[in-house]
């Protein structure tokens, strides 16, 4: 049988007709499905470009491939090419393959409306919270809350009609959009990890000055608090800390972030390094690092941090999504607050602190190694198989 995957990333196309990305969903993501179906096909938007940056990986393969859908930026794009994108969903969806929603997304909400109104079963992985991500001081815009308020009922309603259901956290999802009763339902984490990804046993603090501190995440919005970070920094500065500051990832918030990094006169300790490939490439950044930072406003379970602990390292970050699954409450701080981040962080600067979170985190990010998650997708997977062909 063959899976329709419906996600929200936007890949870009070269026109030798290879898809390419410029982080996750390389082809090696989709290598999970392919354990239990024959063929992935992936409903996403798709840009035609000249060629791809060296740093981008194919998406592509002999057994997966790309229904792309009308290619659009933010909310005024898509109402532009609504029309035309359900249309494309529609198409894309005909046939008798199972069908797996990543969620929260407006593909994946046009998708499930086409889906119940043919009565076909779906499988959904939730993978992210909206009611978080358009919270005040994280979505922009006049429109936030009529945002929210949408996208979070849209996303209750998707896992209402959901014949089998994962959810990126343990219970933190679970409780705001829950399954139908006597729906299937299971967890587990998107990450990829494995064996490489994991070191033998925690790095010895390194001694000396300046601490090195490290954030990955995406630039696109504000979700990841590098702002936060950025504030709570400039207060440990006055403070005496003497730090460096390494930010991986990228989008449309880079400027702004690096003119902040500026106005706070942080630009000297702080480093951008760009969107960086999934795997060597950003390990190569965590093993320089001597703290990880992740400040997000809105999660699901974060799998920089889940990296970065699997690299031996300290982290520290807010208390949002499944992040209180990975983290102690001590090394944890409420969304948006500067002052308390800055306060953690100065703590969390002791040889004795680090090496004690960092064991904790190395013993818990052993969860999440491929092996331990592939048993739970494989279970889901095997639902849908067999609700698609029963109906």
């Amino acid at each position: 049988m063959r899976v329709v995957v419906v996600l929200e990333h936007r890949f870009r196309s070269t026109p030798d007709g290879r898809v390419w990305t410029d982080g996750p969903f390389a082809s090696s993501f989709f290598g999970r499905y392919l354990d239990q179906f024959e063929h992935v096909e992936v409903i996403a938007r798709v840009q035609p470009i000249s060629e791809p940056s060296p740093a981008w990986l194919r998406a592509d393969s002999d057994r997966v491939t790309f229904a792309p859908v009308p290619y659009y930026v933010g909310p005024r794009e898509y109402l532009a090419h609504r029309q035309a994108v359900a249309a494309a969903i529609k198409r894309a969806l005909q046939g008798d393959n199972a069908v797996v929603l990543r969620a929260p997304g407006q593909l994946a909400n046009v998708a499930a409306q086409s889906l119940m109104r043919g009565r076909r079963p779906y499988g959904a992985e939730i993978v992210g919270d909206p009611y978080d991500a358009f919270a005040p001081g994280v979505g922009q815009g006049s429109l936030r809350p009529l945002f929210r308020w949408q996208q979070t009922r849209a996303l209750k309603r998707l896992c209402r009609n959901a014949a089998s259901i994962a959810y990126v956290t343990a219970s933190a999802l679970q409780g705001r959009y829950p399954p139908a009763p006597g729906a299937f339902s299971t967890h587990y984490s998107s990450v990829e990890m494995p064996d490489e990804a994991f070191v033998s046993e925690p790095p010895k603090p390194r001694a000396g000055r300046p601490v090195r501190l490290i954030t990955v995440g995406s630039m696109e919005h504000l979700y990841k608090g590098q702002d936060v970070l950025l504030r709570a920094l400039a207060a440990c500065r006055r403070a005496g800390l003497d730090f460096t500051l390494t930010l991986v990832g990228d989008g449309s918030k880079r400027a702004w972030l690096e003119d902040l990094a500026d106005r706070l006169r942080l630009g000297e300790a702080v480093r951008f390094t760009g969107q960086l490939p999934s795997g060597a490439a950003v390990r190569q950044e965590l093993d320089q690092a001597d703290i990880f930072v992740l400040p997000s406003r809105q999660e699901g379970v974060p799998r920089g941090m889940i990296e970065a602990m699997a690299r031996g390292l300290p982290c520290l970050g807010s208390s949002v999504g499944g992040i209180p699954e990975l983290l102690p409450g001590s090394a944890m701080v409420r969304p948006d607050d500067a002052t308390a981040l800055d306060a953690l962080i100065r703590k969390s600067v002791s040889p004795k602190v680090r090496l004690l979170y960092a064991a904790q985190n190395l013993a818990a990010a052993r969860a999440y190694g491929d092996r331990e998650l592939q048993g739970r997708r494989r279970e889901f997977y095997e639902q849908i198989t067999r609700q698609t062909a029963l109906q």
